[in-house]
């Protein structure tokens, strides 16, 4: 039977007009969850708390925190940092009392129930008057000091004894009660004192020099606080101190 001819040359494969199309609705599609165990995607980590409030920082005289409270300041902005001077005879006091959270402090230092981490060691400096010969030389040794006075004040922290150099004189008149009188001393003519060097640059004078003393003790600067108060606030300082980033770890 023959075909009936396409009018218009329609094709009669062509589909229905879009009106009369039928139409699928997409299928809404649900977003997948981050795997956190995919290689190079790391699980995420909640943020770290800790309470408001200020932290109390304890420093004995001649201490730099400086660069340790600027990187406090940086990453702790909500907790302000209170530097609170400490002497060194209340050091100790000072923290078992709670009156600070951690303190730089020197050593010895009586360890029960605390945590101690040493710091830094500092170099001893003979101080003198700038007309001593003692300043002839850039750094002096215990046998450069025969026949000088030296005078221990009684805030002295490296621990030094009348025997400690041999050969020197001792004072004609009781102990200093600071290392700053016993520099004001020194100022004058009257002998000389040994101090770590940075109670040194705290009581600087123009009218004392100051040499580096080979072969003396040193003083050692370490942070300590309560061993059963180990905070969120301590454990962020202990983690500056230590150098850690604001992004790494506890180690």
């Amino acid at each position: 039977m023959p075909r009936r001819p396409n009018p218009a040359g329609r094709n009669p494969r062509a589909g229905r007009p879009s009106s009369q199309r039928k139409t699928h609705a997409a299928k809404p599609r649900t977003p997948k969850a981050p795997d956190a165990k995919r290689p190079g995607v790391p699980a995420p980590q909640p943020a770290a708390s800790a309470p408001a409030g200020p932290f109390v920082l304890g420093a004995i005289p001649g201490a730099t925190p400086g660069k340790w409270i600027d990187a406090w300041q940086d990453r702790m902005p909500d907790n302000p940092l209170e530097l609170r001077p400490l002497a060194v005879v209340a050091q100790r006091q000072a923290i078992v009392a709670g009156d600070v959270d951690a303190a730089l402090v020197r050593l010895p230092i009586d360890k029960t129930g605390l945590h101690v981490i040493p710091l830094y060691d500092e170099v001893p400096v003979v101080a003198t008057s700038t007309e001593s010969h003692l300043t002839a030389a850039d750094s002096l040794t215990p046998a450069d000091l025969a026949d000088e006075v030296l005078i221990i004040p009684s805030d002295d922290v490296l621990g030094l004894r009348a025997d400690t150099f041999p050969n020197v004189a001792p004072p004609r008149f009781a102990p200093p009660a600071s290392t700053e009188e016993a520099i004001a001393t020194v100022a004058a003519g009257v002998g000389f004192v040994v101090v770590p060097m940075s109670l040194a640059r705290l009581h600087h004078r123009k009218d004392v020099a100051y040499r580096p003393l080979e072969q003396a003790p040193t003083s050692t600067v370490a942070l300590a606080w309560q061993a059963d108060r180990t905070t969120a606030l301590v454990d962020a300082f202990v983690g500056i101190v230590r150098g850690r980033t604001a992004n790494s770890s506890r180690g």
